[in-house]
């Protein structure tokens, strides 16, 4: 298996990008529609794994113009591999050449070691979003 993370536009490349939301948002997790797709995405940075084998996209993430990362998603076929780690580090490096001094997102609760690994912190109490319980975590840079 060969994984290349790359930036990606949503201009070009939001067939793929989407596609990968939709089966792990959507479809696996049951978040509606209206929430998924929040019109913000033309304004973020996004981030695009691909099996450049199988041709495939297999993960994403993005961040947004205020410094929160969100929307990361991995195929379950590509889970537990490292590929959410490289595109989280991939948004960090980016919200870096933004300019961003910190970064923040909203964890789901079965993912919270996940982003404290990364050191990321929770800063907030847990809430509901579509359904899921969240927590805010922030992280300097």
């Amino acid at each position: 298996m060969k994984i290349e993370i790359t930036e990606a536009a949503w201009s070009q490349h939001h067939a793929a990008l989407s596609a990968i939301r939709r089966e792990v948002f959507i479809e696996e997790q049951k978040v509606p529609k209206d929430l998924e797709w929040d019109g913000i995405d033309d304004e973020c940075v996004h981030v695009l794994a691909q099996d450049l084998i199988q041709g495939l996209p297999v993960g994403t993430g993005r961040l947004v113009t205020d410094g929160q990362i969100g929307r990361m998603a991995i195929h379950k076929n590509y889970r537990r591999m490292g590929i959410g780690h490289r595109i989280l580090q991939q948004l960090l490096e980016l919200a870096k050449r933004d300019g961003h001094t910190q970064v923040y997102l909203h964890a789901q609760l079965y993912v919270v070691d996940f982003y404290q690994q990364a050191q990321f912190e929770k800063t907030g109490e847990t809430f509901m979003d579509a359904g899921i319980a969240h927590v805010k975590m922030t992280r300097k840079l």
